[in-house]
């Protein structure tokens, strides 16, 4: 019989892929950026898929003097890949903007041969936007404290030109208990099946407690809603993940 008196095990910090990251202590500095690209593939379903949709849906509203805008850009994959696709139309200036002074350096040093991108180190919910046709944001306003998100929201809709478009994708909590609990196990198999073990699937759900903070689909619209949007549509969805395209 276990003695009830022996001290708990605690959790352990090693989240995958040579990140150590303490319990609620998230991080996306330190050791992360080097490990950023192949950590973040194997832990969200389809999210190459969702960068080549959000260059795709670029054709639709980018065009010359253009100006773009990825939040949260991390180590630059989907801001170069909208430059790149661009880098024909004149004057189209694209900006990835990021807190984390490793990973704008390490942004830069890989992009440094796209001409018409350039990287920022800002906080965004004091970032002054100048007026875009096409604003990005993949998995970074779950990031953002509930009591700012709505303001910052805000900012985006008031960037964006009449006819500019928003494309946010977020992970996302259930509506129901039920739901909450099937997404949560078939979340946790795909990331079993894409190499992590069972401590290191526990280390980052520990490490992520306070730091994120998903709110649900309905939730998300009623934000978008609330701050101009009427036009949104659900352009990819699969368990917790999903992304939209909201129009101004």
């Amino acid at each position: 019989m276990t003695d009830m008196s022996e001290k708990k095990k605690s959790v352990g910090d090693w989240v995958g892929d040579g990140i150590s990251v303490g319990e609620a202590r998230w991080s996306f500095g330190g050791v992360v950026p080097g490990s950023f690209d192949g950590h973040i593939r194997k832990s969200i379903p389809m999210y190459e898929d969702g960068h080549e949709l959000t260059a795709k849906l670029s054709d639709f509203f980018v065009g010359p003097n253009s100006v773009v805008y990825d939040l949260g850009c991390s180590t630059g994959t989907l801001t170069r890949r909208l430059a790149e696709r661009h880098q024909d139309l004149r004057d189209a200036k694209f900006s990835g903007l990021e807190v984390e002074p490793e990973m704008l350096e390490l942004a830069r040093s890989r992009h440094a041969d796209v001409q018409n991108l350039r990287f920022e180190h800002c906080d965004i919910l004091d970032y002054e936007f100048e007026k875009s046709d096409f604003i990005a944001s993949h998995y970074t306003l779950q990031f953002i404290r509930l009591k700012d998100r709505m303001g910052l929201l805000r900012q985006i809709y008031n960037a964006l030109n009449e006819g500019g478009a928003f494309v946010l994708f977020e992970k996302v909590s259930a509506s129901d208990a039920q739901f909450q609990d099937i997404m949560g196990l078939l979340y946790n198999q795909f990331k079993l099946e894409n190499g992590f073990t069972v401590d290191e699937i526990m280390a980052k759900t520990f490490s992520l407690k306070g730091v994120m903070q998903p709110i649900s689909t309905d939730q998300n619209l009623i934000c978008l809603r609330n701050v101009g949007f009427s036009k949104i549509l659900t352009i990819q969805k699969y368990l917790c993940f999903e992304g939209w395209l909201a129009i101004k």
